[in-house]
């Protein structure tokens, strides 16, 4: 069936929404533990690009749990498939002209290799926010790993599933940095990627 298919060619491309909007689009991924700052890192940054009339939308694996995605477990199948989802409601935000952030675990390897692939590499920017197990239990925002030691979760990234260290994440934010340290070095990171198409900001 899907060699029937053909891609329609649209009058208006990703290039003229880019023209209009005055910058690039992309994705950002915000890879690491469950508590680790990924959904508050990528809720500032926004704000930020949001001030500077910036097209922006954020991801969040919790919220795309609840709604596209709310038919996936957590064993290694679904995951990978949940990131896929991801990766492809990316991808169209990307041609919208949209700088996507995404808030997901993420924990294998191969499936954010999955992501950048969707996406395209050019459009890809890996944010491992490096915060670890020991803090992100003491965080415990959700109640998740409590749970998790209980018994009463299975498959808990970090407990009782692997998470994959990236191997060569963009970006490296560490658990002792502020957050405005962390959007700061985030922003300075993607304004020349954002300068692409824009010729102030």
């Amino acid at each position: 069936m899907v060699e029937n298919l053909v891609t329609y060619p649209y009058a208006v491309t990703r290039e003229d929404r880019l023209k209009s909007n005055g910058h690039n689009s992309f994705l950002i991924l915000f890879t690491g533990l469950s508590g680790a700052g990924k959904s508050t890192l990528a809720n500032n940054l926004e704000h930020l690009l949001f001030k500077k009339n910036i097209k922006t939308y954020t991801l969040d694996g919790d919220n795309i749990r609840k709604g596209i995605n709310k038919n996936l477990g957590f064993n290694p199948e679904d995951r990978s498939e949940n990131n896929r989802r991801v990766a492809e409601i990316s991808k169209l935000l990307i041609d919208a002209g949209v700088v996507v952030l995404v808030a997901i675990i993420a924990p294998y390897q191969k499936d954010r290799e999955i992501i950048k692939n969707i996406v395209d590499k050019e459009n890809y920017i890996e944010v491992f926010v490096n915060t670890s197990l020991e803090i992100c239990e003491k965080r415990d925002v959700k109640g998740l790993y409590k749970k998790a030691r209980n018994g009463e979760i299975k498959n808990m990234t970090g407990i009782s599933s692997p998470y994959e260290i990236p191997t060569h994440p963009n970006i490296e934010i560490y658990d002792h940095y502020s957050i405005e340290e962390s959007v700061a070095l985030i922003f300075d990171f993607i304004k020349d990627k954002l300068l692409a198409e824009k010729s102030t900001l």
